[in-house]
């Protein structure tokens, strides 16, 4: 797109910089959005009336007529609110319009803005979000790079004030660890001095004290910093009538702090001129810039090595952590307070104050904090929505004095963390004074006063300790019985249940008690446990981000089922499977679910179960939902169990061939070996067998095995390569640990596990592409050899392989399988065993049957091309993409019924499970 003469970026920042302060003070979007965004996209020389349109006509899904404020058909689509109305609906709104729009109209970006704060979702990133200030809009401009025909530059939440910091502290670190001042005292001195460091720039000191201190108070060489630091930290921890009356006036002018930071007498460090020089650098920075929420993770970081190369990889962007509050009780308290102020006459004040009890009275547990990520975000989004209501409160009688240190009643002793490593639990509890200093500057801004909570009297309850071993409630002694806290949230450990250490699994039979199968349940699985235990008959509502595998698969029903029908546990809203990425190098990445959780409650007037479910997609848009069972689907609560054995008449699957053979002895030989060694030895020909596996089968790779079953061993004796790869598979046999395999020494030449049938089958793959619509299937015969990285159904039909190739089953298969990342596993005792296959007459069963075909006859169509390239869906043949929407619907007619979406098919499939087991 060409829009003119293209500014530079640094013409594009300086007039970021000055858009930012002409419209700092705008805030109603009837009479100042167009002139807002006419003035936003002057920024970077683009003429708005060249490029985009305002009040965009368009008719919503619903039939309705809708206006999008500004639309830049295919590039942008911005909503505008006015100043602290709820952007997540704004968001919600503009999601709506793109659905309404032709694909060569779809824009690549949503904003939603309310003047002050801008929101971006990069619909080409999969709607990846970057939220920034108005007046920060000069660091973001590299967003907006598509007005510019470039791609839009992602930003990453971290400022690098954070990165700095941990660098500098991790020097100051590793010279402290090397004259041997180490482990906890190292620990608590480093925490000691950045919240000096802190406190000078954020006017809890005065501004250069403690520079002043350091560099013209303590010798050049460092031989006395250690010994003045010890003195001064003592007196940091002395209320000011206790000091010494002779105490040095540049030490005694420093506040009392108190909060027990300070309180624990360490040994005296030591420092060299280099050391002190190190410290000066870190002083440097402007430490107020830091992000609490951020360097509490880098930080972290700085104390372990083996972290050190990936600074901050592990740290959760405030984008995911948003994911957990916003539905858990964020959304809820933020409409709240837009109801209550939208009230006019003598009621507002009275319902506002109402509120403000209500804030000041909620509670929060994070049992598995590390750093504090969680509850120092949740902290902040409650001091605001009360600095929002104090605006309020404020525009009812303007001309009233507000003492802010009076108003201000949200503390973080609302907020309490169990964190089984000593030091994420100290920076976790610095961290939260850290954020409330930050939030108290912010108060103080808005109402011309200013205040400092120094010293420190409330203090975070963070307890250090095993979270899985501690009864939870000791956080919260004097909590009503009906609430021990308001909400438990966070972001357990992700360990699986093959990756937990010896005192890991303990934890985890100690906490489930007598559960059986609790042996296949990952390390994450404990805390809801805990959870459900802590919450019975109260109203406390939870929200754990956790592996997905905890809604898919055998876990399922190991987990769940006893939480829901003997703990009543109902789920209230949950994320299904996406990539918990995090904002730093590396780029750490987990697939995850977000489960939003509570019990029902009879006793209380108010039961959370009964409140609106919400169930958020993979492109995290929300759908409604009447019941969120335990796979994360909108169906009843049914439990899909292990199963040997079909639960319909229908062929056995069975598992491929295990080699067992010594890394591919047997089993890992190319076409080219294979021709070599039939050309030299012709016999060898019988005894070579075509091998698949899903890897094979998928991407059309040849590959060849040593197959003896049925035939003479003979020549194993005569071809000496074929000698030589046996007499190693024995070896390796026969020193094996596992008395099982000691037994297949005695016969080194046949697979460990044979089960190949001797009739032509359907090749499953066990592991296939989530991208892909459908799973690919195919018919092998008896003399193509089928691994155990694919399962086999011998004496199927065409019947049979069409209703398994439909959107029916692959809709089942999703819903239940496990995953191996975001890849499905496909299972034969869950996925498979447990179908619900269709009643069907003969002509019915002729239809589908002669649909299977076309499906094959499509797909040899394209004989060169492989599985992976068929059904890739960027790729996938016309032909065959018809071939699979006329078997889908034939199947979907076996079921009597004409589904919408996935979801539906999914229902009506846990219906008919749970009919059928009812039965049996």
């Amino acid at each position: 797109m060409d829009t003119g003469h293209r500014k530079s970026w640094d013409d594009i920042r300086r007039d970021a910089t000055r858009f930012a302060k002409d419209w700092r003070l705008a805030y109603d979007e009837k009479s100042q959005a167009q002139s807002f965004l006419v003035a936003f996209f002057q920024v970077f020389g683009v003429e708005t009336r060249q490029v985009a349109t305002f009040e965009h006509r368009t008719k919503l899904l619903d039939g309705s007529q809708g206006f999008i404020d500004l639309l830049w058909k295919g590039c942008i689509l911005i909503e505008m609110k006015s100043k602290g109305k709820n952007l997540d609906k704004a968001l919600e709104q503009a999601r709506a319009y793109v659905e309404t729009l032709p694909p060569h109209e779809i824009p690549r970006a949503i904003v939603v803005s309310d003047f002050q704060n801008f929101h971006v979702h990069d619909l080409v990133r999969g709607g990846e979000c970057t939220r920034f200030k108005l007046a920060d809009l000069r660091k973001y401009v590299k967003l907006f790079g598509m007005f510019l025909g470039l791609d839009a530059e992602a930003v990453h939440e971290q400022n690098p004030v954070n990165r700095k910091a941990a660098e500098r502290m991790a020097a100051l670190h590793d010279a402290l660890q090397a004259i041997g001042y180490a482990g906890h005292p190292l620990e608590v001195y480093l925490v000691r001095l950045l919240f000096c460091l802190f406190a000078e720039d954020s006017e809890i000191f005065e501004h250069g004290q403690f520079t002043g201190f350091i560099r013209e108070h303590t010798a050049s060489d460092g031989s006395d910093l250690a010994t003045k630091l010890a003195g001064f930290f003592e007196v940091l921890d002395t209320p000011p009538a206790q000091r010494l009356s002779i105490l040095d006036p540049v030490v005694a002018a420093f506040p009392y702090v108190n909060g027990g930071l300070f309180h624990e007498r360490l040994p005296v460090a030591a420092f060299s001129r280099e050391m002190r020089e190190s410290l000066l650098k870190c002083m440097e920075l402007d430490w107020s810039e830091i992000s609490p929420a951020i360097f509490g993770a880098m930080f972290q970081g700085v104390m372990n090595p083996a972290e050190r190369r990936a600074l901050g990889a592990h740290y959760t962007s405030e984008e995911n952590i948003l994911k957990l509050l916003r539905p858990l009780f964020l959304d809820d308290l933020q409409e709240e307070l837009e109801e209550t102020i939208a009230l006019r006459g003598p009621g507002r004040k009275r319902a506002l104050n109402a509120f403000h009890d209500k804030l000041a009275s909620l509670t929060f547990l994070d049992p598995a904090c590390g750093c504090g990520n969680f509850l120092i975000i949740t902290y902040r989004e409650l001091r605001r929505l009360e600095l929002r209501l104090l605006r309020a409160l404020r525009e009812d009688d303007p001309s009233q004095v507000l003492d802010v240190a009076l108003l201000l009643r949200i503390t973080v002793d609302q907020f309490a963390g169990i964190e089984i490593e000593p030091f994420p639990a100290e920076i976790s509890r610095v961290s939260l004074w850290l954020v409330d200093h930050l939030c108290n500057r912010e108060a103080s801004l808005e109402f011309g006063q200013n205040y400092a909570r120094i010293p420190i009297r409330d203090t975070p309850r963070i307890l250090c300790a095993n979270a899985l071993a501690t009864d939870w409630r000791t956080l919260a002694p004097d909590a009503p019985e009906t609430r021990p806290f308001s909400y438990i949230l966070g972001n357990p450990p992700f360990n699986g249940a093959r990756t937990m250490s010896p005192e890991q699994k303990a934890d985890v039979l100690a906490v489930f008690d007598d559960t059986v199968g609790v042996g296949n349940l990952d390390f994450v699985t404990a805390w809801y446990k805990k959870a459900t235990d802590l919450i019975q008959g109260t109203s406390t509502r939870c929200a754990f981000v956790s592996t997905n595998s905890i809604s898919q698969g055998e876990q399922v029903a190991i987990l769940w089922k006893p939480l829901m029908e003997r703990n009543h546990v109902v789920i209230d809203f949950a994320y299904r499977t996406f990539k918990w990425r995090n904002e730093a190098s590396g780029n750490a990445a987990v697939h995850c679910v977000i489960v939003g959780f509570s019990c029902k409650n009879q006793a209380l007037v108010k039961d959370t179960a009964s409140k609106n479910k919400t169930l958020y997609d993979e492109s995290g848009a929300p759908h409604p939902a009447r019941n969120i069972n335990a796979y994360l689907v909108d169906a009843p609560n049914v439990f899909v169990e292990s199963r040997s054995k079909p639960i319909c008449d229908v062929p056995d699957m069975v598992f491929g061939n295990m080699p067992n053979d010594a890394k591919g002895l047997l089993s890992n030989y190319s076409t080219e070996t294979k021709e070599t060694l039939c050309a030299k030895y012709p016999e060898s020909t019988a005894v070579f067998k075509p091998l698949l596996g899903a890897e094979e089968f998928i991407n059309k790779k040849e590959r060849w095995c040593l197959w003896f079953k049925g035939v003479s061993p003979a020549m194993i004796r005569t071809i000496p390569e074929i000698r030589e790869a046996i007499e190693k598979v024995r070896e390796s046999r026969a020193t094996s640990t596992r008395p099982g395999t000691r037994k297949l020494a005695a016969t080194p030449y046949l697979f460990g596990e044979i089960r190949q049938p001797e009739t032509s089958y359907i090749l499953v793959p066990s592991v296939s592409s989530e991208r892909r619509e459908y799973v690919p299937m195919g018919f092998m015969d008896k003399n193509t050899i089928c691994t155990n990285l694919a399962l086999m159904i011998p004496d199927a039909t065409l019947y049979h392989f069409g209703v398994l190739e439909s959107r029916m089953h692959m809709a089942w298969m999703r819903a239940v399988c496990g995953r191996l990342e975001m890849r499905y596993r496909y299972s034969k005792d869950i996925v498979y065993n447990n179908f619900i296959w269709p009643e069907a007459d003969e002509a019915r069963t002729a239809a589908v049957t002669q649909a299977a075909q076309a499906v094959l006859d499509a797909r040899a169509r394209y004989a060169e091309s492989t599985l992976a390239d068929l059904y890739d869906p960027l790729t996938m043949p016309p032909e065959l993409s018809k071939a699979h929407a006329r078997l889908d619907a034939l199947v979907d007619k076996l079921y009597g019924r004409v589904f919408a979406t996935d979801a539906d098919r999914v229902a009506h499939l846990f219906a008919l499970y749970a009919a059928t087991v009812k039965i049996m």
